[in-house]
């Protein structure tokens, strides 16, 4: 074969190779969509690597010009820095993964973060306010048992105890509150696969419920202790909400308009986003029931002083998803 059919048989292949490894140094491209035209996405690099190679094999036994000859051993340097370099230690893969990839993942997928922020925080902000105004509606969310409930675990009156929960050490309530959170991340993820629809129901449901609690003790007067205790740990679990609802809903976008991709292959590379977003939301979460079981419950702590950690928690949070991994190269 000759030298010039060589490279226009190839010449796409190797700029494929070199578009996916330039983009690992400009990781603000990358954040703007991971399976960008003309970039291949991560699965496809071992294989578009091991073609290369080949190809310098041909080129260097076929006697072709020094100059192809240095492009592609230029090329497979390159491949092989990213293939074959000894991994980094467990404990900085994890902290790099939480302080820079997984930020940067949330920010990759911000149509679905978008769509599932509105789908949560509108129903559970029109809840609270529509409350205020007719108060009543509330027995249409709840039964008269769950209304007692939470106006037992709220009263003024036992506000100098423990807030929010009637019983329980804050050991059990904290192994309680995983569970529960944890379960409801979960739902929120994976009902996703139904095409988006389970996602929306649960986003939309758990916001109704949310603001309908809220709605109800504000309204009847016990807002207070019921704002002292979900201000410090509602950033961490409201935000993990949302972004498990945003990684069920990229699933589903991807199984409804897959473009390019068959539904198999795209179900593949979604859920490969899917789970490394749920797995941030699970330690999301598992932080959110420390703060909730620990520091949420002390009825004593001043208003100040709860509102000032909570309010704190709201800004370092989506100053950190927001920011988080913005000028680091990615990781092999």
């Amino acid at each position: 074969m000759k030298q010039d059919e060589f490279i226009k048989r190839h010449q796409p292949e190797w700029h494929s190779l070199a578009a996916w490894l330039d983009a690992r140094g400009r990781p603000k491209a990358r954040e703007r969509r991971l399976d960008a035209a003309g970039v291949p996405s991560d699965l496809e690099f071992p294989p578009l690597y091991r073609r290369v190679c080949q190809h310098l094999a041909l080129a260097e036994r076929r006697g072709y010009s020094n100059l192809l000859v240095e492009m592609l051993q230029d090329l497979v340097h390159r491949g092989h820095l990213v293939l074959y370099r000894p991994p980094p230690p467990r404990w900085l893969t994890i902290v790099k993964f939480f302080s820079v990839d997984f930020p940067r993942l949330v920010r990759s997928q911000r149509r679905a973060m978008t769509v599932s922020a509105l789908l949560f925080f509108v129903p559970l902000l029109l809840m609270i306010g529509l409350l205020q105004w007719r108060p009543e509606l509330a027995h249409a969310l709840f039964d008269v048992a769950d209304l007692s409930k939470f106006e037992s675990m709220y009263d003024p009156a036992n506000s100098e105890m423990r807030l929010g929960r009637e019983s329980g050490s804050d050991l059990q309530m904290f192994g309680y509150y995983i569970l529960n959170n944890v379960s409801i991340g979960f739902r929120t993820f994976a009902s996703g696969l139904l095409f988006c629809v389970g996602s929306i129901i649960v986003l939309v449901s758990n916001g109704v419920i949310i603001g309908g609690v809220a709605g109800h003790l504000t309204a009847i007067g016990y807002g207070e202790p019921f704002w002292r205790f979900v201000v410090g740990h509602s950033a961490p679990e409201l935000l993990a909400i949302v972004i498990a609802g945003g990684a069920g809903l990229q699933i589903g976008f991807a199984l409804i308009a897959p473009g390019r991709r068959t539904r198999g292959r795209a179900l593949v590379e979604s859920g490969i986003i899917g789970a490394r977003l749920i797995l941030g939301v699970f330690a999301m979460l598992v932080f959110a029931a420390f703060v909730e079981a620990f520091w949420s419950s002390i009825g004593w702590m001043p208003n100040p002083v709860k509102y000032t950690v909570g309010g704190a928690l709201w800004l370092l949070i989506p100053a950190w998803l927001w920011r988080g991994g913005r000028g680091q190269p990615d990781a092999a």
